[in-house]
């Protein structure tokens, strides 16, 4: 008989465990340190949070503060009048434009249908003709019931609860001040976005041009800013201002001009560093056009320090536009803006919500910007992602 030879069990291999999954952005293992740089300088990382919090409830301005409906039912039809224009015929009146605010529109309204309003009934341009006191008014908080009282008694009230409130004051046309601080905030953050943007696209390639090709290239480059600038770009700007009447994209224009060169000697030092090392003269040997070196091989070290400076150059355009403004040479009339207002708040000393709520937008804003770009310089700084 044959015995059956016991075989024992054999040992089964050790399973690693699996990576652990990198979300929807794959970064490489330099990107993910310096992710955790940022992460790590606590102040700029929730700073960041902040400002991108307060940009996107600006960007959605028209539905917190709107002196029209968000949405309205009427006979049956449902309505966009924060988005869409509709006449005021549709409601039983003659005039092309509806002033929803018309109690006598509103309440056409509220009889064959409903509004569902924004939380401040209030856009940037409405101006408050059933102010409790002249205007600048105080925020109506500070008022007290007897101040309200003559207000109030027209829609059957009896003090300050019931008429509507301007948190933060009105300006000297009645302009409810917490609806122009939003307005204000998007126009002058996308103007810094688009402004630092632009000017650092051309910044670089200029930079990247004169640090590459050097000698001549870099000298009549450097002999060219060097005269471009030393013209006083705040006197053509008032010059430009009494020919035409500014806007958004003449003043980024203008000041398009003269911005680019913020970059042009961090990114011009970093290729005049970089051009003669060893992978540049291998790719030279190689035959790779210049193109492809400067844009695919130097490009890529040069934004390290490109980068590092980008929330500094975006809080100087929103300083720029912020002191045009303050001077009378930034916006059109009527635009919201918080230079205006920081004018305004002078212009009216017995006022002083004016100036100080202009005052901490502004100072929260740069402070915030101003705290990102510590943290992206400790991000992107040598010591601490190549340790």
């Amino acid at each position: 008989m044959n015995e059956s030879i016991p075989v024992a069990p054999t040992a089964t291999a050790p399973v690693a465990p699996p990576l652990p999954r990198e979300g929807f952005i794959r970064l490489s293992p330099l990107n993910r340190r310096r992710l955790q740089n940022f992460k790590a300088n606590r102040r700029g990382y929730w700073s960041f949070w902040i400002f991108l919090v307060l940009f996107g409830l600006s960007l959605c301005a028209e539905l917190i503060a709107n002196d029209k409906p968000i949405l309205a039912s009427y006979n049956g039809e449902i309505l966009y009048p924060a988005f869409v224009d509709y006449p005021e015929e549709k409601f039983g009146g003659f005039l092309a434009q509806t002033d929803y605010r018309d109690p006598v529109i509103s309440k056409e309204i509220e009889a064959h249908g409903w509004l569902l309003w924004a939380p401040i009934r209030f856009s940037y341009n409405t101006h408050n003709l059933d102010l409790p006191v002249p205007a600048p008014a105080p925020p109506t908080w500070m008022l007290s019931d007897a101040q309200c009282r003559s207000i109030a008694e027209r829609t059957g009230g009896t003090g300050c609860r019931d008429i509507e409130w301007n948190w933060l004051g009105t300006d000297d046309q009645g302009r409810d001040v917490v609806a122009r601080l939003i307005y204000g905030f998007r126009i002058s953050v996308l103007f810094g976005l688009v402004l630092a943007g632009i000017s650092s696209i051309i910044g670089v390639l200029a930079g990247a041009v004169q640090g590459y090709f050097g000698g001549w290239v870099d000298l009549l480059f450097q002999r060219f800013i060097e005269v471009w600038t030393a013209i006083p770009a705040l006197y053509l700007l008032i010059i430009i201002s009494a020919i035409i009447t500014p806007s958004f994209f003449v003043l980024l224009g203008i000041l398009l001009l003269f911005s680019w060169v913020s970059l042009v000697g961090v990114v011009r030092a970093e290729f005049l560093r970089a051009r003669n090392f060893e992978y540049v003269r291998a790719a030279r040997a190689l035959g790779l056009s210049n193109a492809t070196i400067m844009f695919k091989h130097l490009l890529p070290n040069a934004m390290v320090a490109t980068l590092t400076f980008l929330p500094f150059i975006l809080n100087g355009s929103i300083t720029t536009l912020t002191s045009l403004d303050f001077l009378g040479f930034g916006l059109p009339p009527g635009s919201p803006s918080l230079g205006e207002m920081l004018a305004q708040g002078k212009a009216n000393l017995q006022a002083p919500w004016l100036g100080l709520t202009g005052f901490f937008v502004i100072a929260l804003m740069l402070s915030l910007l101003i705290f990102i770009g510590e943290a992206v310089r400790d991000a992107f700084d040598p010591r601490k992602a190549f340790r």
